[in-house]
């Protein structure tokens, strides 16, 4: 370790309120609060990490004491106090004792960044400072026990004071030194972080392409290190951050990758085909798909789905149709055929308030009107008591709660991006910024395991929008999150179960394309990633979302609908990929820059007749079967003595409770052809269950 002298340099990380406990003989409720900053610097391709107290010249009479459970050192500043939401229906909606539940946001001090200023006095008794290749582990405290601590141990075994971070910033030391050095968890000691690790079993999400063959490229020479280790902080903001960073990190960490790997030699600028499996293939844990003959995988080759019949939409449910299937009692008549008029046609926006309540299962499709009113009385005082729940938590509470503070931090984060180009959110002091968050934070006492993940705001954004009310948004969204609550695990199981179900089906509909992704180093789909994660909210104009949204809400024509709107896409994009011949990184630039620019109308059509297509087609493999939802049937395998070298489970196939026992063919005008072909359906055929 280093003479803690005068360090200047360009500051990475600085942070103030970082204490060291010294002991001074005290009571044992007592400890010296000594404050001090930390800065992590860059200085001569050097990384130092530098901590003084805040007054080199302390003595003794200078040391503030305070109770171990004292947050009188710690300083929070509240901003102005926000502009309430209340609107004429607001005042109407809620019972008046709820008006006193109104959002107290806290902020933190911003970070600085420069040159170093210099110290009075650089040879304090208790400052230091040591280059990070002499830093071997970094011991945290354990979670929710006080003031959050780090502790450095050196090389050479010194270990140095332990920091206490009394503003809660000691992941965001720990984000920063990741970009240089790679940290994972000790196998012997959870709080334990090791330096440059060379555990392969540790390679268990994104941020973590660093296993034992990439490893052995560093120490060959082969692969440069620090190129990979800007990779890896690129995957951590993937994790992090996943529908923003998806589309740009991927590209940039391949390109760092692939360049480091090739080197100058022109010869090896041609990737070999599994290059980029190897470093793919724990980016989401678990996650498997495409391997040929792999154990218990289903092979998928050579079925002929028949010739796909071509469908048309129908005009917006109107509001008068709605009323028209409402009995007296307020009851909703012919569920079924409302959720096809929906499916075929959307809703009127006008009637969106009304029927998404239906749709996210918030009301009850066979509920009167009176029990929907009382349904909802019931709702909202369960919702200001969660509410009331975390705006009764004091400063000093919230601050002994790093778990609240953490999700607080990220929604106030997310909701100031959140569609702030709508009407509806933008500008400074909106109320409708104001209610995402009050509802976001709602949902952490709503559901503890889960709290809040990025991207869920996007989520939110459409609901609050259509509802204009604070009480029915949530009871929506947490409707709708029921559904896309696996997207959001930490494990993202949601996630790698739709991805292999999509490279299914792709793989059905187009061998030949899914064969040129899979050269492509492209086969993993992660492309579409974005696409799942929040159900293609940034792939779509905010009006088309609602259209979207509303129609895969009716759960028809099969389970997993949304994974043909991700084959109908596909499929659109499918010549100019091949024709253009793109490789791994123009794949993802060209999926990216689709934002914005799908038809929705067009994709819903096509997304349509995939599954007609599949629901007439009577040999369908049954992995595809369960993921659309059908029954089992019958399941027929080719003889055994035919001689052929592939065989191919396969299950006849049931039509849909969505069609009739004839499948209309629409014209592609626009206009419905009153000589309409229909494909007959077997009466014996199995039915398909609906999701």
């Amino acid at each position: 370790m280093a003479a803690a002298g005068v360090v200047s340099g360009k500051i990475i990380y600085e942070q103030e309120g970082v204490y060291i406990h010294s002991s001074c003989g005290k009571t044992n409720d007592q400890d010296s609060l000594i404050s001090g900053i930390l800065r992590v610097l860059e200085k001569d391709a050097e990384v130092i990490v530098d901590w003084r107290p805040l007054d080199d010249a302390l003595d003794s009479s200078s040391i503030l004491y305070a109770g171990k459970d004292s947050s009188s050192v710690v300083e929070w500043t509240q901003p102005p106090k926000e502009r309430g939401y209340r609107g004429s229906e607001h005042l109407n909606s809620y019972e008046t004792e709820w008006d006193m539940v109104n959002t107290v946001p806290f902020k933190k001090k911003p970070h600085t960044n420069g040159d170093a200023p210099s110290h009075r006095n650089g040879k304090s008794k208790w400052s230091f400072l040591f280059s990070l290749t002499d830093l071997k582990s970094i011991k945290q405290n354990k979670e929710g026990m006080g003031w959050s601590y780090l502790v450095f141990c050196l090389k050479d075994d010194v270990v140095l004071p332990a920091l206490h971070f009394h503003q809660g910033d000691s992941k965001l030391l720990i984000d920063s030194l990741e970009k240089y050095v790679v940290l994972c968890e000790s196998p012997q000691d959870k709080r334990t972080l090791l330096v440059n690790c060379q555990n392969k079993s540790l390679s268990q999400s994104f941020e973590n392409l660093l296993d034992e063959p990439a490893y052995g490229l560093i120490q060959a020479g082969l692969l440069d290190r620090r190129k990979l280790l800007w990779a890896m902080h690129q995957w951590k903001k993937i994790k992090k951050d996943p529908y923003t960073a998806t589309m740009v990190g991927f590209s940039k960490v391949t390109n760092y990758i692939f360049d480091s790997l090739r080197g100058s030699d022109p010869s090896t600028h041609q990737r070999p085909p599994s290059e980029m499996a190897d470093f793919l293939s724990d980016a989401i844990p678990g996650l498997k798909i495409n391997q040929q003959e792999e154990p218990g995988f289903e092979v998928i080759t050579r079925i002929d789905l028949g010739e796909r019949p071509v469908v048309q939409r129908r005009e917006p449910v109107s509001l008068e149709e709605w009323t028209k299937n409402i009995d007296s009692e307020g009851r909703i008549l012919n569920v079924d055929n409302m959720k096809q008029m929906i499916f075929r046609g959307g809703l009127s926006h006008a009637l969106r308030k009304q029927a998404w309540k239906f749709l996210l299962g918030y009301f009850p499709w066979d509920s009167t009107k009176e029990e929907r009113t009382q349904l909802q009385k019931q709702k909202t005082d369960e919702y200001f008591r969660m509410k009331l729940q975390w705006k009764s938590v004091s400063e000093e509470q919230e601050k002994r709660n790093s778990r609240l503070r953490d999700y607080r931090s990220l929604i106030e984060k997310d909701v100031n991006r959140t569609d702030r180009t709508n009407k509806f959110y933008e500008g400074q002091d909106n109320p409708g910024l104001i209610l995402l968050h009050d509802i976001l934070m709602t949902y952490c006492m709503y559901d503890f395991d889960l709290g809040y993940v990025q991207g869920m705001s996007d989520l939110l954004s459409p609901l609050l929008y259509v509802m204009e009310n604070e009480v029915d948004a949530f009871w929506c969204f947490a409707s709708y999150m029921d559904q896309m609550h696996q997207n959001f695990e930490e494990q993202m199981q949601g996630m790698k179960t739709q991805l292999i179900q999509l490279s299914t089906l792709l793989r059905l509909l187009d061998s030949g394309f899914c064969s040129y992704l899979e050269s492509q180093d492209s086969g993993y789909l992660y492309f579409c990633f974005r696409w799942l994660l929040i159900r293609f909210k940034r792939e779509f104009s905010f009006l088309d979302i609602l259209r979207l949204w509303e129609v895969m809400w009716t759960e028809l024509p099969c389970k997993n609908f949304h994974l043909l709107l991700c084959c109908a896409i596909l499929e659109s994009e499918k010549q100019q990929i091949m024709e253009k011949h793109y490789g791994f990184n123009e794949i993802l630039k060209h999926i990216n820059e689709l934002s914005m620019k799908i038809d929705v109308e067009d994709v819903l059509c096509k997304a349509e007749a995939i599954s007609l297509q599949m629901v007439k087609c009577k040999e369908l493999p049954q992995a595809v079967c369960e993921i659309l939802g059908l029954q089992d049937s019958e399941v027929a395998t080719p003889d055994s003595d035919t001689g052929e070298d592939e065989s191919v489970a396969m299950t006849s196939c049931p039509a849909s409770t969505f069609q009739s026992d004839a499948l209309p063919v629409l014209a592609t005008s626009g206009a419905r052809d009153d000589n309409t072909t229909h494909i007959s359906v077997s009466p014996n055929v199995s039915r398909l269950t609906p999701a």
